[in-house]
């Protein structure tokens, strides 16, 4: 039978709106069908997504290479990806990285070899040093300090889907903003509920994000986890700007798992105010439906992982006491392997591209590429970590 579309994207996410971009140079008949962000967020009762912010830390300084190289291929884009959707969102101020020598080894070791491997500039930082180059930092006086100045800062999330998403319909891509509720493999094509109406496909992607498992997009659901994170807002005045208007992307290594955290430089919010923003990964509370996850999209993030960050904070950057500080919701979706996952989902017609282990951001343009590549090609190679990206499904 006919179908309305060659290959249907769902998900306007990061992932999803790079895949729709890149498959626009790569094929005609494409769809990409996502809701957009919605106008109250206390109020909205549907799916939700986590780019709905204004910053998110860019690096390529990593142990692992998979998650390195795909930053570093995504990186090289963005100037490309501004210059022609004329969407600014990537700021390179660079990404400070600072541990104990000792308790961090193996991880510093790694990072720097993976590093070398991509042709990343890492500068390394001496304990002595770190004070005078980074003052707004407090730390130990044992931690050491790496510096990745190019190819690495923040950028804005919001931003850059903002872009994809308009290259992709100037490439030729339709745009339907709707949530999808259903996908369904009629054995010679695939049928896709949205909107209350039905759009059928020769190939799907579903790039859903934390909420995959949330309605019937997948033959099986993947094994993965979607967990709480809260994040942290220190309002920004003349007196703070002064002090951290110049810091970068910078992210601690405590000496135990729940002292790490990351820090966004100042960036101002649609509110009009400036914010320092930073978060860490401690949180155990997890999601199995769209109504809890909602629920907690809808809130205000967790008071005492708010408190428990705030303490960090406030040992490691002592001037920010007295500022104003709010906290917001935002969900991370993890996989058993530790690598996103893009592949296909028991049917050779339905894809699936999630996965970001809270580290993906950075990435998606890579990853989005790869989904991409998926659906066209019908397979990914081993120069692009095929072996590590296969999905894991849950228990039947």
């Amino acid at each position: 039978m006919a179908v309305d579309f060659r290959f249907i994207v769902i998900g306007r996410g990061m992932m999803g709106a790079a895949a729709a971009r890149h498959l626009s140079s790569m094929a005609d008949g494409i769809a990409l069908i996502g809701p957009r962000e919605p106008e109250e967020r206390k109020t909205h009762d549907g799916v939700f997504a986590s780019h709905y912010d204004e910053a998110r830390i860019t690096r390529t300084f990593d142990a692992n290479l998979a998650w390195g190289t795909f930053a570093a291929r995504a990186l090289d884009r963005y100037r490309e990806i501004e210059a022609k959707s004329g969407i600014s969102f990537y700021s390179e101020v660079g990404c400070l990285y600072v541990g104990p020598q000792k308790a961090e080894e193996d991880f510093f070791r790694d990072a720097v070899a993976v590093s070398r491997t991509l042709g990343s500039d890492i500068e390394a930082i001496a304990p002595a040093e770190l004070g005078r180059r980074f003052p707004y930092l407090a730390v130990d006086p044992d931690f050491t300090g790496y510096f990745e100045r190019r190819r690495a800062g923040h950028i804005n999330p919001r931003a850059l889907v903002r872009a994809q998403v308009s290259l992709a319909e100037q490439g030729g891509v339709s745009l339907i903003e709707e949530t999808v509720t259903s996908v369904r493999d009629a054995g010679s094509h695939v049928e896709v509920t949205a909107g209350g109406k039905s759009y059928s496909a020769g190939r799907v992607l579903v790039a859903a994000g934390g909420f995959s498992n949330f309605h019937t997009l997948l033959p099986r659901p993947i094994d993965t986890r979607v967990m709480a994170r809260t994040v942290v807002f220190y309002e920004m005045g003349e007196r703070e700007m002064a002090i951290f208007g110049d810091m970068p992307s910078t992210i601690v290594l405590g000496d135990r798992e729940e002292d790490h955290i990351y820090i966004l430089p100042p960036v101002r919010y649609p509110d009009g105010k400036t914010y320092l923003k930073l978060g860490g990964d401690t949180e155990r509370l997890s999601f199995q439906n769209l109504k809890d996850a909602g629920a907690w999209f809808r809130s205000d993030g967790s008071a005492a992982e708010r408190d428990h960050l705030s303490r960090i904070a406030l040992q490691l950057m002592p001037e920010l006491a007295g500022c104003p500080v709010t906290s917001g919701p935002c969900v991370a979706n993890f996989t058993p392997t530790g690598y996103p996952y893009v592949g296909f989902a028991q049917s050779p017609r339905i894809g699936v591209l999630t996965g970001g282990n809270f580290v993906a951001a950075k990435s998606s343009d890579e990853l989005g590429r790869l989904g991409a590549v998926l659906l066209a090609e019908g397979r990914l190679g081993d120069e692009d970590f095929g072996r590590e990206l296969t999905p894991v499904f849950a228990a039947a």
